[in-house]
């Protein structure tokens, strides 16, 4: 471990005072619109996921009704979001698999969310912060940019810096950490140009290139 643990309290003590109460920028009406439009985020921005379901989830916000849609249906009401044939037979197919094998209901376990067709590790676990308040960490590019840059948690893959971060961050911290640590590489530690004269946490920060005004 690279930290000393009086530093990473200090970290997120630090960005605990900077996001108190951080929330996903996804819009959802409940437990299976928050899945929907996380396996919707994939590869495309929240922004746009929510300009496409505002209209959506409106009508369209149980399991039920986008088996009843079909996958035609589906894919027409998302074709303005990226790689949209995949993710509306995904969503036809864990629509089903949640009404037969759960009633309707989402699964709250990692193993069982993950199993549902278009449910990675990322997805299964913003789902289980988001709804049910558990302590995961989902690795997206910022947050796996943050952890190599400032040498947090370092890793060659998304897994490996999720595993390093669970070692490190003190449990306290953790349930937040995930969208502390993803708003801090979305508007500070950026991926082109880190705003590093503004961070928050910079002085525990290895990244050798700082910048400066």
């Amino acid at each position: 471990m690279n930290f000393k643990r009086e530093s990473i309290d200090q970290i997120f003590s630090f960005l605990q005072k900077q996001y108190p109460n951080p929330k996903t920028s996804l819009k959802y009406k409940n437990k299976f619109t928050l899945l929907i439009a996380v396996l919707l985020s994939a590869q495309c921005t929240d922004k746009n996921v929510n300009n496409v379901t505002k209209k959506i989830f409106k009508k369209y916000y149980k399991p039920n009704d986008y088996v009843k849609l079909g996958i035609k249906k589906i894919t027409k009401l998302i074709k303005s979001i990226g790689l949209y044939n995949n993710k509306a037979k995904n969503i036809f197919y864990l629509s089903k698999q949640i009404l037969e094998k759960y009633n309707g209901r989402i699964p709250n376990t990692f193993d069982s969310l993950y199993e549902l067709p278009g449910v990675g590790r990322k997805t299964a676990n913003v789902v289980l912060n988001e709804a049910f308040q558990r302590p995961t960490i989902a690795v997206d590019t910022h947050i796996f940019r943050v952890a190599n840059r400032m040498q947090l948690a370092s890793g060659k893959n998304p897994d490996e810096v999720e595993a390093n971060l669970l070692k490190i961050i003190p449990k306290k911290f953790i349930r937040k950490a995930h969208h502390q640590l993803l708003f801090h590489g979305r508007y500070t530690c950026k991926a082109r140009r880190p705003l590093c004269f503004e961070c928050i946490i910079k002085k525990f920060c290895k990244f050798k290139n700082k910048t400066t005004l």
